[in-house]
């Protein structure tokens, strides 16, 4: 059995609203908030990188499931913006929160699905050895795109969420995960700049394509309904459990309308999904454990709760966990 002892999140301090970008680029408001249900999000502050987030959030998890720096026998960072290209920011986290030389690495390009990934992975290191695992997802995507692209720039905002898992059931049980990958999706949502097929080089610098994410939102939109939907299908079948047990859903928080379509898809009703994506936009690998951290810590979760968590990503990666708490 593996279980979550602890929850942490973190958030910059910096919010850029629907309105501070209608300043930057072509764009309202309205027109944000009518496609997106996003009104604002939140940007690192120019001394803050991804390892500063991800160990704010470690922290928090550690503190918050009674151990100690020294209790935590393995690090999983799942992130698409790393603090450098090598080695890892997991190497990072170990050193800064005082962790014994301990195994510590990234689950990196799975998008948005990369923490309930990273998830089902520490649940199997776990079944397979009782340890503590350090699981953080985090992003500072806005450091990264391009900011005048006002399709994808507006979306995002920078977070982290962490949970350690144990052997024990603690706060939650890891029931099961589920996950998945179509790679002939993988067009649909990329970017395409900064590996070996094409490098960052001074064309790729010239041209700003080294910041250009290539998102196609319709194919997006009905792959992440479809596939969120099914992951949730099949993590509740595999637990013997229906959509009627289910006490909360928490999904990746990309746009609003993919979270009520995956809502109406499952015959969920609206009280049973939490939601923040107004608050934070897309915040990537972060998304789904902020949420999760921020549900407990408001005391949208009660003793005997199934929660289900579900997401997707680039990949195309879709996954979903059932929670027992």
């Amino acid at each position: 059995m593996a279980g979550i002892l602890g929850f942490g999140g973190y958030v910059p301090e910096r919010v850029m609203t629907n309105d501070d970008w209608s300043k930057l680029v072509d764009t309202t408001d309205e027109w944000i908030t009518s496609r997106t249900g996003i009104k604002e999000r939140r940007i690192a502050a120019e001394d803050e990188s991804t390892a500063d987030f991800a160990c704010h959030a470690g922290s928090r998890a550690i503190v918050d499931s009674g151990l100690t720096p020294g209790d935590i026998d393995e690090v999983i960072v799942a992130t698409d913006t790393p603090e450098v290209y090598t080695p890892d920011t997991a190497s990072f986290v170990q050193t800064r929160l005082g962790l014994r030389e301990i195994p510590a690495f990234d689950l990196g390009g799975s998008g948005c699905a990369g923490f309930v990934q990273a998830l089902d992975v520490a649940r199997a290191r776990v079944a397979l050895s009782p340890k503590n695992v350090l699981v953080i997802g985090v992003e500072v995507i806005t450091r990264l795109i391009d900011w005048e692209d006002r399709a994808t720039a507006v979306l995002f905002g920078d977070g982290a969420g962490a949970v350690v898992i144990g052997p024990e059931r603690a706060k939650a049980e890891v029931l099961d995960v589920v996950a998945g990958t179509d790679g002939s999706k993988a067009g649909i949502l990329t970017l395409t700049t900064g590996g070996t097929h094409r490098p960052f080089n001074a064309e790729t610098l010239a041209s700003g394509e080294y910041k250009t994410l290539t998102m196609n939102g319709q194919e997006v939109f009905r792959e992440a309904v479809r596939r969120m939907s099914q992951a949730t299908t099949e993590v509740l079948a595999n637990t013997g459990k229906s959509v009627d047990d289910v006490a909360l859903v928490i999904p990746h928080q990309a746009n609003k309308r993919i979270i009520d379509a995956v809502r109406k898809k499952l015959g969920v009703d609206d009280s049973k999904v939490y939601v923040n994506v107004h608050a934070y936009g897309n915040t990537g690998s972060a998304s789904v454990p902020l949420a999760l951290s921020e549900a407990v810590g408001q005391g949208a979760i009660s003793e005997g709760d199934l929660v289900i968590l579900t997401a997707f990503g680039a990949g195309f990666h879709w996954a979903a966990a059932a929670l027992q708490f």
